[in-house]
């Protein structure tokens, strides 16, 4: 099946866009391509305009309302003018060790992370709202305290580039060493693997949603870490300590499958439970389902 919608969702691949050289062009290319697919998604609309307009509340003056705009979509929109307050967000995005793991030819969760990062920032950037960047792994390796500027989104872009995967995770440590930073209500956008204590973990993400902020929890994973479908004898190694074991996954996938399911859905649920938007991507996933999560979630912010 050739059809638009499909060669769209090839445009948004990661093994697509990992063969481009430049960094900047890859996050323009996701962005314009998922706002291509915008056009033919429900919502329709949003998806040129929505950088210039917020949605019409009740009570609003009438005499900002583009109704230009509602002749195309039917909907009511203002028009945002540059001395409204626009959101601020930050990318914090793990680079541990752990984040280099590939399998099957896939790109590895670091340069998925990556990549994702970088898109978001582009279309944050575009929509005239502040943005920022975080990296890190058992400390913070790398701050950026949000901004709005084109020179800035360079910036942040080319420390993307340059970005190393760290050391060991503590994630627990590293958030709150980031959320004493963050002194103004934000949109906070975590990327990671989350392997680390759960408890502790999930301890820190709800300090932010202590201090008002919302949040959207990206957790990445490579399908195999899902499935552990490898092949008959493996030999694995962890990345972060160097630990190793030797198996016949055969013998062991049922309940690493168990176990993977039951840590997956422990942490989505303690998520939903205090008001944390979770979303599972996988390394092997277009990058437009992460993009629509942040654009629903941004539509409802403003």
């Amino acid at each position: 099946m050739n059809s638009k919608k499909d060669s769209v969702s090839d445009y948004l691949r990661p093994e697509v866009i990992s063969t481009l050289d430049s960094l900047e062009l890859k996050a323009k290319l996701l962005v314009e391509g998922f706002l291509i697919g915008m056009h033919k998604s429900p919502y329709h609309g949003f998806s040129i305009e929505f950088s210039e307009h917020r949605a019409y509340f009740p009570g609003a003056p009438i005499k900002h309302i583009d109704w230009k705009l509602y002749g195309k979509t039917e909907k009511y929109f203002i028009k945002k003018y540059e001395e409204e307050t626009n959101l601020i967000s930050h990318i914090i995005c793990d680079v541990s060790a752990s984040m280099n793991f590939s399998y099957g030819g896939r790109i590895s969760k670091f340069e998925y992370a990556k990549l994702l990062s970088a898109a978001l920032l582009y279309l944050i950037i575009s929509q005239h709202d502040a943005v920022g960047l975080t990296f890190f792994s058992d400390k913070i390796d790398n701050f950026y305290p949000p901004r709005t500027s084109r020179a800035y989104l360079i910036k942040m872009l080319t420390a993307i580039e340059n970005q190393k995967t760290g050391n060991d995770t503590n994630i627990s440590s590293s958030l709150g060493n980031i959320a004493e930073k963050i002194k103004r209500r934000s949109l906070i956008i975590l990327i990671s693997d989350f392997f680390d204590d759960k408890d502790k973990m999930l301890k820190a993400i709800k300090e932010f949603k202590y201090n008002k902020n919302e949040v959207i929890l990206f957790h990445l994973l490579d399908p195999t870490e899902i499935n552990l479908d490898v092949g008959e004898e493996s030999h694995f190694i962890d990345m972060e300590n160097d630990a190793e074991l030797i198996t016949e996954p055969y013998q062991i996938r049922g309940e690493y499958r168990k176990s993977v399911q039951n840590f997956i859905n422990e942490i989505k649920t303690e998520c939903l439970n205090f008001g944390v938007e979770y979303s599972l991507i996988t390394t092997d996933q277009p990058f437009d389902k992460a993009l629509l999560n942040y654009f629903i979630k941004r539509s409802k912010l403003t």
